[in-house]
C-alpha cells in the first residue's frame, strides 16, 4: 500500500490561483501605460509647451517659443526664494547650433550672471526662474542664447506677456507691503 502526499489547503489554494495572479503582475504595468506615453508625447514636442504660451522670440538668428509651465504664483522653494517654471522650444534647425540657453528677470550684467539654465529635450527646455525681491510688474524676462560658433545673442520680452499671472501676484504683494 503507498501512501498518498497530503496537501494542505494553503497550497491547494496556491496552485489554484497562481495563474491568476500571474495574469494579474502582467495586467499591473498596463495600468500606467498612459502615464508613460503622455510623458513620450512631452519629450518628443506633440503637446504644447505649458498651461500659456507667450509667443515667439526672435534671438539674433534663432526663433524660441516661450510659455510658462503653470499658471498661477510663483513656488517658494525653501531658502532660494520665490521661483517660476518657464518652457522654451527653438526652431528645428537652431537647436544644433545652440551651446546653452538661459532666462533671468532684468537685464543680466555678463554672460556669467545669465540666469538659469534650460534644460531638457530640444522639443521642450525647462528653467525655474528665481523671482528677485525688488522686481516690479514693468520688468522684463530675459533670453541669452549662446551658440556653438561663441556668440551671445539676448532678447527680453515684457513681464505682462511672458507671465501675467506673475504680474498679477507682484501687483497683489506690492499691496500688502
Amino acid at each position: 500500500m503507498s501512501a498518498t502526499p497530503r496537501t494542505s489547503a494553503a497550497r491547494r489554494l496556491w496552485l489554484r490561483w497562481r495563474f491568476h495572479l500571474s495574469a494579474l503582475l502582467v495586467l499591473i504595468p498596463l495600468g500606467y501605460m498612459p502615464v508613460y506615453l503622455y510623458e513620450a508625447q512631452v519629450d518628443r514636442g506633440l503637446t504644447g509647451l505649458g498651461e500659456r504660451e507667450a509667443g515667439e522670440l526672435q534671438v539674433g538668428p534663432w526663433s524660441a517659443r516661450l510659455a510658462e509651465w503653470e499658471t498661477g504664483a510663483p513656488e517658494l522653494e525653501g531658502r532660494a526664494g520665490y521661483m517660476k517654471a518657464f518652457t522654451l522650444a527653438f526652431c528645428v534647425d537652431c537647436d544644433a547650433r545652440i551651446r546653452a540657453a538661459y532666462l533671468r528677470i532684468g537685464e543680466p550684467r555678463s554672460l556669467r550672471a545669465a540666469g538659469a539654465l534650460l534644460s531638457g529635450s530640444p522639443y521642450r527646455r525647462f528653467a525655474e526662474v528665481p523671482v528677485p525681491t525688488r522686481v516690479r510688474p514693468g520688468d522684463e524676462l530675459w533670453l541669452t542664447v549662446e551658440g556653438w560658433d561663441g556668440s551671445v545673442h539676448q532678447a527680453s520680452i515684457p513681464l505682462a506677456q511672458a507671465s501675467p499671472s506673475l504680474v498679477a501676484w507682484l501687483e497683489q504683494r506690492g499691496t500688502k507691503q
